[in-house]
């Protein structure tokens, strides 16, 4: 199954859930598209459930089927909690990485800028989305890429960042400091019911 490319705002109502993580997806129609989806009586069985948890992760962090199943083999193969380690693993790729450090508005744009090569990891020049960054690498925009006009308006526009990362705008660079706390990582997700579906 490949990657999904087509309309968040669709998926997002689907699930009922912002994909894109600022909610402007369901301020308009927050419920599900089509002439039934605003039907109330809709209930969902517990593997539909879990499902959809499954579905919300690996559309936010826009992965396919695959990719994601591998990922989590690897997350429960770790010591500690097989969904937290998966939710590390999902904020570690590089992609993710970029738009934490706001050189890109969305993790689609973010996924961009990494395959046309304007990025570097502790000074070579990294293109792949999923490359796991670790704990002190420094991520840089290419030298020659410093005044890419969607890499300088995302920097400009970027309100905040999270604490588990640092950013210098002067050099535009940044890293990771650490491993992201569960309390600073999206609520609204589930991922003990992720565990529940690929152990089922």
């Amino acid at each position: 199954m490949a990657r999904y490319t087509g309309p968040v705002y669709k998926k997002s109502r689907r699930l009922g859930f912002s994909i894109l993580e600022n909610g402007k997806e369901l301020a308009k129609r927050p419920y599900a598209p089509g002439a039934h989806g605003n039907d109330k009586r809709r209930k969902s069985s517990e593997y539909g459930i879990q499902l959809a948890e499954k579905q919300k992760i690996r559309l936010m962090y826009g992965l396919n089927e695959k990719q994601f199943h591998k990922l989590f083999d690897k997350a429960a193969k770790k010591e500690g909690k097989a969904g937290y380690n998966l939710l590390c693993l999902l904020e570690s790729r590089l992609d993710n990485m970029v738009y934490r450090l706001g050189l890109a508005k969305t993790r689609r744009a973010a996924r961009q800028v990494v395959n046309h090569g304007h990025i570097t990891v502790n000074g070579v020049k990294v293109d792949i989305p999923s490359y796991q960054v670790r704990i002190g690498d420094v991520i840089a925009v290419k030298e020659n890429s410093l005044e890419h006009p969607a890499i300088k308006e995302a920097v400009e526009t970027c309100v905040s960042r999270p604490a588990y990362v640092e950013f210098d705008q002067k050099t535009m660079s940044g890293k990771l400091l650490r491993l992201p706390d569960r309390s600073e990582l999206n609520a609204e997700v589930n991922e003990t019911l992720i565990v529940e579906y690929y152990n089922r």
